[in-house]
């Protein structure tokens, strides 16, 4: 397994962690679900945007890795003159554009109304829900398996 496939394994896990604490909190009825969703969403996307990263970046098998892992396709170091681009690539910038990549990339803020009865955290309005969330790790998950799967054959 290569370094960059590790980090993206990794992050794929913390996300999952993120995901199971926000469930067992909404299971727990303490906090207000709005409140969850304010503090779970904006650090679960982020750790998933950079399992996507590093993702990418096994795909191209980028030597050495960067620091931080990519946003994007349109952010993977260059192809070297006489390499394709890999189909997987192709696939991803798709997915990127008009898929569930794209929702799951874009900013995801959680738009708050006003705080309310002593209560310090605003009452969440909007932004991508535990389900969705969810989701987004599933099928990240299925196409690091299914990609990397056919990228192990070369």
């Amino acid at each position: 397994m290569s370094a960059a496939r590790g980090r993206a394994n990794q992050s794929l896990y913390l996300a999952h962690i993120l995901l199971d604490a926000w469930r067992d909190g909404l299971e727990h009825e303490s906090i207000p679900a709005s409140v969850l969703q304010q503090a779970f969403l904006p650090a679960a996307t982020l750790h998933l945007a950079q399992a996507y990263g590093w993702f990418l970046l096994t795909v191209v098998k980028a030597e050495p890795l960067p620091v931080a892992p990519p946003g994007c396709v349109a952010e993977l170091p260059a192809v070297p003159e006489g390499k394709a681009l890999p189909g997987e690539i192709r696939e991803l910038a798709q997915l990127e554009t008009d898929g569930w990549l794209a929702d799951m990339l874009a900013p995801q803020t959680v738009t708050a109304g006003a705080a309310r009865g002593g209560n310090l955290a605003m009452t969440a309005l909007q932004g991508a829900s535990l389900e969705q969330a969810r989701g987004w790790h599933d099928q990240l998950g299925a196409i690091f398996e299914r990609m990397g799967d056919s990228l192990d054959e070369f």
